[in-house]
Order: C-alpha cells, then sequence, then structure tokens
C-alpha cells in the first residue's frame, strides 16, 4: 500500500518480463484468427476498428523494442504510478506514430515482426536500462509494468469487441490492477477512504480523517476487471454501482469525481 510520501511499489521483473511476454503471445494468437468481419466490427474506441486496435497492440511491442535500440537517457524521472498521467496528453502523437510505423503489412506480419524485435531486445538488455521516452524516462523495468496496463485494458477491449475470450496472465493481470490503484492514491492522496481490489491491491485515498484500526469507515472494494474498467473509462462508477460491481460504504466512499485516471 503505498500512499503518496511512501516509497514506490516494487515488481518482480522476472515476472513482469514473462508476463509481458506471455500476453503479448496470446494477444498475436488471437489476432491471427480473427476474420475480416471482426476486423471491420467498432473497437468502441472512437473511430478505431479492431484492426486499428489490433494494430495498435502490435505497435506497443515494436515500440518497445524500439525504444531499446535508441541512445539511453541518464537518470530515471518517472514511476509507474505516474505514468497514466503523463501519458493522457500523448494519445494523439502516439496515435499518429502507430499508424506510420505499422502501415502497409497484414497483422500476422506485423506481430510477427514485433514479437522477435521485441523478445530480441528484452534479451539484451537489463532492467536498469533507462529508455529516453516521449513522457519522461523510465527504467526498462519501470517501463514493462505499464505495459501491463497497454496489453490487459485492451485484450479486454478485443474480447469485448469480438466475442473472443482471450486469457489474461494472472501477473499482467496483478500489475495493471495495482498500478492504476497506486494512481488513484497519488490523484487524490489521504487516508479517509479504503479502496480494495482484492487479491491484488489496497490503497487510501482522498483528504480526511484517517482511518488507523479495525474496519475503516469508507470502504470501495471491487474486482479487478471492474477496476480496471473504472479507471480507463470502460465503465462508468453509476453503471458499476448499479449492476453490483462495486461496493461502497461511507459518506466519503464515492470515486466518480476522481475516474477515470486515464482514457
Amino acid at each position: 500500500m503505498p500512499p503518496t510520501g511512501k516509497k514506490p511499489r516494487t515488481y518482480d521483473q522476472a515476472k513482469i518480463r514473462a508476463a509481458v511476454t506471455a500476453q503479448f503471445a496470446h494477444v498475436a494468437h488471437a489476432v491471427s484468427e480473427l476474420t475480416p468481419e471482426q476486423l471491420a466490427r467498432p473497437s468502441g474506441l472512437g473511430e478505431w476498428s479492431v484492426a486499428d486496435l489490433a494494430a495498435h497492440l502490435a505497435w506497443v511491442a515494436d515500440s518497445l523494442a524500439g525504444g531499446l535500440e535508441r541512445p539511453p537517457a541518464a537518470a530515471a524521472e518517472l514511476i509507474p504510478a505516474r505514468w497514466p498521467f503523463a501519458t493522457a496528453a500523448l494519445a494523439g502523437r502516439i496515435a499518429d506514430a502507430a499508424r506510420e510505423t505499422l502501415v502497409g503489412a497484414p497483422l500476422p506480419e506485423l506481430y510477427d515482426r514485433a514479437g522477435a524485435r521485441l523478445a530480441a531486445a528484452l534479451a539484451a538488455h537489463p532492467g536498469g536500462r533507462v529508455l529516453d521516452l516521449w513522457i519522461g524516462p523510465m527504467t526498462l523495468a519501470d517501463f514493462l509494468v505499464t505495459r501491463t496496463v497497454e496489453l490487459v485494458v485492451h485484450t479486454d477491449d478485443l474480447n469485448r469487441a469480438t466475442g473472443l475470450d482471450i486469457p489474461v496472465e494472472r501477473q499482467a493481470l496483478a500489475a495493471c490492477t495495482r498500478l492504476l490503484a497506486d494512481s488513484l492514491a497519488l490523484k487524490a492522496p489521504g487516508g479517509s477512504v479504503e479502496v480494495r481490489v482484492p487479491p491484488f491491491a489496497v490503497v487510501q485515498c482522498i483528504e480526511g480523517p484517517r482511518h488507523t484500526r479495525g474496519t475503516p469507515p469508507n470502504v470501495v472494494e471491487t474486482d479487478p476487471l471492474t477496476w480496471i474498467r473504472l479507471a480507463t473509462g470502460r465503465t462508468t462508477w453509476a453503471a458499476a454501482l448499479d449492476a453490483a460491481r462495486v461496493r461502497a460504504s461511507g459518506e466519503r466512499a464515492d470515486l466518480s469525481a476522481l475516474l477515470p485516471l486515464m482514457s
């Protein structure tokens, strides 16, 4: 539980690498079997089709490899929990870069190329390597944690748009859940509300009387997938409450003004 002022959460580098690699492989396999009709469907993300979304995920891997091929930055400045806020202003630039990088090749070829390039780049660089990114310098280990958010969130997007059931790696789901929970604690520092996302995360947030023992007076609890959808704007606070996907008790246990954290 890393509220503001405490040491940032740490992640097992080997597990995160394995989770990112495995989740990308799950997506690549699923995308290779999509029909033209499925690829043409709306993704639910603005004007993107399913094909656009799938191509973006290939770019996620390809761009990480590209970042490792550039000269490193001098020192890391950005931690995973601050990444959602740093990336928000760059959505258009990222989309443009993805289109320019991936134009003109069929999806299976894009995924084969990106997967091979990513595997080679990860094998060549340690977690302490500092990437010079548009959002700011980050270590490879920390940036890989943010890749679990991209992969888990967009795997869910693909599943909802196509009716597929692409599996999600447990370690990727855990890291994604924890990063977004920590981002909430940074956005609304305090100790008056406890947000529980079992079995992966518990954070305290929002200014007010701080809870010290016993059952907190203000508690929000939900499952990881609902939390991720809330934090990324895939569902609303009101809709999650109405569907009984969120349990909120206490006069301060209303996160509607704080969500989404990113979209």
